[in-house]
């Protein structure tokens, strides 16, 4: 993937970012990356480096702004609103807990407006994290991802997504004592490092936009994994377009006719993965009451291999009512409510399958009396 690939129309904005920032976008992409003096946050937390980045025609520009000691960072903080007033949409990663809060915090302290309370925000690392989550994470040490249990280290989703691969980058643990020294001896040198691991940060930030929007464009044709269809999944859920969920949950379970060419990840990962897909897939198709298919679905959960009990003991249940009220099959029915029985549930829940079972032994056993047609 390259820059290229990842021009908005117009230089503006992807028409998917509305469904990625699920809030109207507006033309003119901003992308904003801070380097800061820890990752604590606070008042006490300076963004030493601020990195913005925007389309212009056919180019990628990124422009940093250095704080080179305290005493001028309300310039610094200046300079930002201005390029920020220029931008119609703001682009970040962890942006919305992290990059913002704590510079909107040093525009406070300055008594300065922030330039980015009336902007759309559009934050990736949640899309990244539905889409993308364990996509061959390795540990995280950045500040992007210190916050992000899911483990979306943005260098990794760089490496895996765009194929780059980082070569000498500096440790996120390291960049505030590289700051710090600079201000302390005025060595610029050890800076070098953390602009270019700035400047990656931002060019990789808009890559990996322009791989999720064009997902959320193409739909499942431009999916590549099963991880891919079941995150893109579940973004066209959460956006109401439950056709288009179906379709990619289809796709990530291997109920769709294209899935053969969508891997599955080895191990328990593709089992659990499965079984999220196999599930959402059911749920919609219930909804779209396309019963039958539903029913396939809880079918093969209930016999896929390291099925969390909390979705086995909900297909169970599901293909219980399937037989009885729309198979009219007691027997089976019956079969299904009785595994539901076995795995752990609320008091509520194991009361109404004891009555559940004892209606279809009614109904078992009232089948197997003779009718008076048999008797005579």
């Amino acid at each position: 993937m390259t820059v290229a690939d990842g021009l908005p129309p117009s230089a503006g904005a992807w028409p998917a970012l509305d469904l990625l920032a699920r809030t109207p976008c507006r033309d003119g992409l901003l992308f904003i990356d801070l380097e800061t003096t820890g990752l604590a946050g606070g008042a006490g937390t300076y963004a030493f480096l601020v990195g913005c980045a925007w389309f212009d025609g056919g180019s990628f520009r990124i422009r940093q702004y250095l704080m080179s000691n305290p005493m001028v960072e309300r310039a610094m903080l200046g300079a930002v609103a201005e390029l920020a007033g220029e931008a119609g949409t703001v682009v970040t990663y962890n942006g919305k807990t992290f990059d913002l809060p704590l510079i909107e915090t040093r525009y406070l302290f300055h008594r300065l407006e922030t330039p980015f309370a009336g902007l759309p925000h559009v934050d990736m690392l949640h899309p990244a994290r539905r889409l993308w989550r364990g996509h061959g994470v390795d540990g995280a040490d950045d500040s992007a991802t210190m916050f992000d249990a899911g483990g979306c280290r943005l260098s990794t989703l760089e490496r895996t997504l765009c194929g780059f691969e980082r070569e000498g980058d500096v440790p996120g643990f390291e960049i505030p004592s590289r700051y710090f020294r600079y201000v302390r001896t005025g060595d610029a040198r050890p800076l070098e490092g953390v602009l270019e691991h700035n400047r990656l940060d931002l060019l990789s930030l808009a890559l990996l936009t322009a791989r999720a929007a064009q997902l959320v464009e193409e739909g499942p044709p431009a999916v590549r994994t099963a991880r891919e269809a079941v995150g893109l999944g579940r973004l066209y859920q959460l956006a109401g377009r439950l056709d288009e969920a179906r379709r990619c949950f289809g796709l990530g379970c291997g109920i769709s006719a294209s899935a053969p060419g969508v891997p599955l990840p080895a191990g328990g990962d593709g089992a659990q993965l499965r079984a999220e897909a196999l599930s959402s897939y059911a749920r919609l198709s219930r909804r779209a009451r396309f019963f039958d298919d539903a029913a396939a679905a809880w079918s093969c959960l209930v016999t896929l291999p390291g099925c969390p009990p909390p979705i086995l003991r909900e297909a169970a249940e599901a293909l219980a009512v399937h037989h009885e009220h729309r198979r009219r099959d007691p027997l089976s029915a019956r079969s299904f409510a009785l595994q539901s029985l076995q795995l752990p549930l609320s008091a509520s829940r194991r009361e109404a399958l004891h009555h559940r079972v004892a209606r279809l032994e009614r109904k078992l056993a009232d089948a197997s009396l003779p009718t008076s047609a048999q008797l005579f």
